[in-house]
Order: structure tokens, then sequence, then C-alpha cells
């Protein structure tokens, strides 16, 4: 890239997607097609994370100016696990997988290490424009994206523009409570929708059962519980209708107060597959007013290792 690679007018844009595991930098369109790609493990604890997203994109920087050195962007986009603090692209709060995020000003950094507007986002936020551009959410105005991982992160969408909210927290859909005399949260909740259906307390909850019946095997993971819920096993069966109670509560809530046409739902526990999605929406079905329920779709986020990168680079058209 030569000193002019800013335009704001360019048909590309930067993005940049980080997680407590791995940073993705990109050069994407506007349809979302990459040009460009670098990926780095975070090493998190290890290194500080803001020096190896600017070695990632200062890879980036490098691949394309020995291969397209005329090319120009419009910006960098910034997907970040973590809560932003929108107005100013700040880390606001960030947990302990990200040792010493929080507070970080990271888009002042990257504007003032790269000479680019930037724009820093939510992970779940920038996955929601990906389904917007990209995915299940292509025709829809109003729709709810969550992300069903390590924790569950959300995002909401209403009139085609995500909600941020008063500073960038609008979505923690996780930390709705699904039983208020259930599960101690670490966010000093209780009974939030994260202590069912994020995929580590699937596979908590099914070691603390198997020890309770004198089965204690501490390898159970999430997949493993999916692979003995099909196999038709009595306590996976048991484990995963609360889970789906659960999921499907904190959506019939999500349904009766944003009024949605679409739910949306990734990470790791949407690849239990087809029989999480049927049972789920038999569920949302019998706990959702017929009228609000009518017409509303419940399907699986985009696949694609890079959404989120691409999300984050769709952020520089928004």
């Amino acid at each position: 890239m030569t000193a002019h690679w800013w335009n704001p007018e360019a048909q590309y844009a930067i993005g940049v997607d980080i997680g407590g595991t791995k940073i993705n930098a990109g050069i994407v369109n506007r349809q979302g097609e990459v040009l460009h790609f670098v990926s780095l493990m975070t090493m998190a604890g290890d290194v500080y994370t803001v020096d190896r997203v600017v070695q990632a994109v200062q890879e980036l920087i490098a691949e394309v100016g020995t291969q397209q050195p005329d090319l120009q962007v419009r910006g960098m986009g910034v997907g970040s696990a973590g809560q932003i603090d929108w107005e100013n692209g700040a880390i606001r709060s960030a947990s302990e997988l990200i040792p010493g995020y929080a507070g970080t000003p990271l888009r002042a950094i990257l504007e003032a290490r790269f000479g680019l507007p930037v724009i820093v986002d939510n992970d779940v936020n920038v996955l929601a424009l990906t389904e917007k551009h990209l995915g299940a959410g292509q025709d829809e105005t109003h729709f709810v994206c969550l992300a069903l991982g390590t924790g569950v992160g959300g995002a909401l969408v209403v009139d085609g523009r995500l909600v941020h909210g008063a500073w960038g927290g609008g979505g923690e859909l996780g930390h709705m409570s699904v039983d208020f005399r259930g599960i101690p949260c670490v966010c000093g909740g209780i009974g939030c929708l994260e202590q069912y259906a994020s995929g580590t307390s699937i596979g908590r909850r099914m070691r603390e059962r198997l020890a309770q019946s004198g089965l204690a095997d501490d390898t159970v993971d999430t997949r493993e519980v999916f692979k003995r819920w099909q196999a038709g096993d009595s306590l996976a069966g048991e484990l995963m209708d609360e889970t789906i109670a659960a999921l499907g509560a904190a959506i019939a809530s999500l349904i009766h107060t944003f009024n949605p046409t679409l739910i949306v739902i990734g990470g790791g526990v949407s690849e239990a597959g087809d029989r999480l999605f049927a049972e789920l929406r038999q569920e949302v079905g019998r706990r959702t007013m017929p009228s609000m329920w009518a017409g509303v779709r419940i399907e699986p986020a985009y696949q694609g290792n890079w959404s989120g990168m691409i999300g984050a680079a769709l952020q520089m058209w928004e």
C-alpha cells in the first residue's frame, strides 16, 4: 500500500476480529468478500493484546503492499470481545480471558498508529452485521442475534440499525434472568441465560450431574453432551430439556419485547444441529403469544470462521 492508501470512497475496508484465542485481520469489500487475510494467536496474558492487533494489521498491510500496492481502504472496523464504549471505541469491561484489556482506548491507539478512521464495536454486534448483509437477516429490519459459546452474547437490530444503548452495552442478552431463583452468575445476577445455554455451562452442568449419579467424568464437554443427547442418554436429555426451556423462555421474552421477525442463533452450541432448532421452535411457540409468534423465524447463524472479521469491516458502510 502507498502512503495515500486511505480513501473514504474506497471499495475495501480493513476488518479486525479480536477474540481471546485468535485475532483475524482482512481486507473486505461491501459484499463481504475477503481479498487478503492474516490470523495470529492472541496470546492473551503473555503479550499485550493491542500489540498483537497492531502486528496483525501491519502484517496484513505488508502483504497487500507487495501484491496490490495501489489498493485503498475507507477505514478499519474492529469487532472485539468485551463491552465497548461505542462513542469513543474504548474497552469498558472485559473478562479475564484477555487480562489487562479493560480500559484500553483501542480506537485512539489504532487511529494514531495507522492514520485511518476506526470504528470499534462488540464482537456479537458485528456478527449481526454479517447476518444483515450475508446471512438470514438480509431481508429483515427487526431481528435478534444470540451467540451461544463460552458465554452468551447478543445483538439487537431494530429498524435496520444496531441498538447500542446509552454507551454501547445494549444487547447483553446472556444476562437476562430466566430463573429468579436459579444459578448465581459471575455478573452478580441470578439465573442468567448464560448459566443454562452457554457451551461452558452445558458441559459444567453435565459433569455435576454425572458426579451426583456416581458416574464422575471430568472429560465430558459440550460436544460430548450433544453426542449423548442424540444417542438417547437420559441424563443428557434432562439437561438439554432444561437448556432448551431456558433458551425458549429468553427468546419468548425477546419476541414480546422487540417484536422481531427473526432470531439468529450462532456460536458452538448452535452446532447441536437440526434437533436443537426443531425443539427450540416448539418451546418458543409454547411460550409466546400466538399474535407475536406468527411469522417469526429461528435460524442458524451464517457459517464461517471469517464472520466476525467480515462484520467488523462492514461497519465502514453502515
